[in-house]
């Protein structure tokens, strides 16, 4: 599982790497293309397929070239078997700080994000985290 391990922080790596660089072909490194993406933070439920949230990463800014700090870390790393993962991140995106529930499976060799659950909340500079 030590191995297993590293190779999940490896690319989570990529993970936040790509979105502090809204880089999609980082992203499609650890995505899944058939990963589902959700989001329950609104009263409506989001949804989108790989395709429409690499549209929205491609067309933003990056919070690279608007020199926002990193705030990314691993919170937990967990197994539920020798194929499958749950990991637990923050990070920061604009004014979003988020909480990302990633469910990887490991295919051909390789960790891949299946599964992207996520809940945000808004970022005061003075207060942090705000709901």
């Amino acid at each position: 599982m030590t191995e297993d391990f590293a190779a999940l922080q490896a690319q989570m790596q990529v993970y936040f790497d790509g979105l502090y660089h809204s880089d999609t072909e980082r992203l499609g490194q650890v995505f899944h293309p058939d990963a589902h993406y959700v989001c329950a933070t609104d009263d409506d439920l989001t949804r989108l397929t790989m395709k429409s949230y690499f549209d929205i990463v491609d067309a933003r800014p990056s919070p690279a070239s608007r020199s926002e700090a990193r705030a990314d870390e691993i919170v937990s790393i967990g197994f539920a078997g020798p194929r499958t993962a749950i990991v637990r991140a923050h990070c920061a995106v604009g004014s979003r700080y988020f909480t990302d529930l990633l469910t990887f499976i490991k295919t051909g060799g390789t960790w891949r994000i299946i599964s992207k659950v996520f809940h945000y909340d808004h970022v005061s500079p003075a207060t942090g985290p705000t709901s």
